[in-house]
């Protein structure tokens, strides 16, 4: 045991003193370049762009960019369902949609805007973001047809299954 401990203390000595200042791995990362990644957008909305988006718009930009994964009503296809399920949750087979599972409009968004289009991610401008979020919501019949989303209207978008989460406890969590 003795010899183990040895060893495991010169090692600790001379390892990090092989490697010098690092692995010379990566590369330094500018504030510009980081910024550019910094789009989260929290649950209450915090993080949200400038810019709106309508129903109408949403489906032609739904119909160009979503329609060919997730079909022409977000019923799925190549992509998941975007609608139904409503009910589904405590079923044998759950059906997990916007609509029937997630809880917050403002996630929607930022899936959006993060990852899709699947072969184009971050390519849609936040104007087209909010447009295609307040289609998919109204498709799930949760916003009416004339519905126009922005960084106020989007986080008071209450959706079905809000309330079917347990909160997380710990401190500093969203």
């Amino acid at each position: 045991m003795r010899k183990l401990l040895a060893c495991l203390l010169a090692a600790s000595v001379v390892v990090p003193n092989a490697f010098g200042a690092g692995f010379g791995l990566g590369q330094p990362v500018d504030r510009a370049a980081l910024a550019a990644w910094d789009i989260d957008v929290a649950p209450d909305g915090s993080g949200l762009p400038p810019g709106a988006g309508t129903v109408a718009r949403g489906g032609h930009v739904f119909a160009d960019k979503c329609a060919m994964c997730h079909g022409a009503g977000g019923e799925g296809g190549v992509g998941d369902p975007l609608v139904g399920g409503i009910g589904s949750l405590a079923g044998a087979k759950p059906k997990k949609t916007v609509g029937s599972y997630w809880p917050y409009a403002t996630t929607l968004f930022d899936y959006i805007r993060r990852a899709m289009p699947y072969n184009a991610p971050q390519s849609l401008s936040a104007d087209d973001v909010y447009a295609v979020t307040a289609y998919v919501l109204h498709l799930n019949g949760i916003v009416p047809d004339d519905a126009r989303l922005d960084a106020r209207t989007l986080p008071r978008v209450k959706m079905p299954n809000r309330d079917g989460f347990v909160p997380d406890p710990r401190p500093g969590r969203l």
